[in-house]
């Protein structure tokens, strides 16, 4: 039955605790979490994988607004079956004509790459909501990366921020890479990134021993520290 959209929420798990441990197993990293200041990652639980998933595909290699701009009318072009802000479903999505996919802007890739989710959802390779709670991080990993376009990395991101899952670490993710260099490493703010510069998973693995079982807050900062880096590149204002 397709669903209404829903808002992002905070994780379920204990975000003080894990601070605490975080900063009591690694100081660096505290000193990390002292200066990027609160938590602030947002989950969508209620979401199913399909609806997460579908909206994974269009963002890939997109910048963000116009990856909305098409998730938006690919939405859109549904209220006629589906209702206002009432997801598609699998069967919804692939019984639609590929024109209707096209207009909203999706590629061909993407198209096809939607569709067979659908298939895959309605096959049962993709989880329900209510069986994936109930999975192993790794068994949904092995699940959803069996559809066309899916890779480790884009299950990841469900697992942190539509599952809530608090102990992933995206060691292939460039952000998490870049921000683990300037935390632990030699890299500086000021600096070009060169691959040199970043870790290799089995390094970051190494120190992410450290972490558990809060890797998905650890990745979190390791994102902020880009951000922090960032900021201190800005011109300063002037009095």
């Amino acid at each position: 039955m397709p669903r209404p959209l829903t808002s992002p929420r905070p994780p379920r798990y204990d975000v003080a605790l894990a601070l605490r441990e975080l900063s009591a197993a690694d100081p660096k990293l505290g000193k990390l979490i002292e200066r990027a200041g609160p938590f602030t990652l947002r989950v969508s639980s209620t979401s199913s994988p399909f609806e997460a998933l579908t909206e994974s595909i269009i963002y890939q290699q997109l910048h963000g607004k116009a990856a909305a701009t098409i998730h938006r009318r690919m939405l859109e072009s549904f209220f006629p079956v589906c209702g206002i802000d009432i997801h598609p479903s699998a069967q919804h999505l692939l019984d639609c004509p590929n024109e209707q996919l096209r207009s909203a802007g999706l590629s061909h890739n993407k198209a096809l790459a939607l569709r067979d989710l659908a298939a895959k959802t309605l096959d049962g390779t993709v989880p329900t909501l209510a069986r994936i709670r109930r999975m192993s991080d790794e068994a949904i990993i092995e699940h959803l990366t069996q559809v066309r376009g899916i890779g480790r990395w884009t299950v990841e991101m469900l697992l942190m921020f539509r599952l809530g899952r608090p102990n992933v670490l995206p060691v292939s993710d460039y952000g998490v890479r870049k921000g683990f260099a300037l935390t632990f490493g030699k890299l500086k703010p000021t600096d070009k990134v060169t691959p040199s510069d970043l870790p290799k998973p089995d390094v970051m693995k190494r120190r992410a021993l450290r972490w558990q079982p809060w890797c998905s807050v650890a990745s979190w900062y390791l994102w902020r520290a880009c951000d922090l880096a960032a900021k201190k590149l800005e011109p300063s204002s002037t009095p």
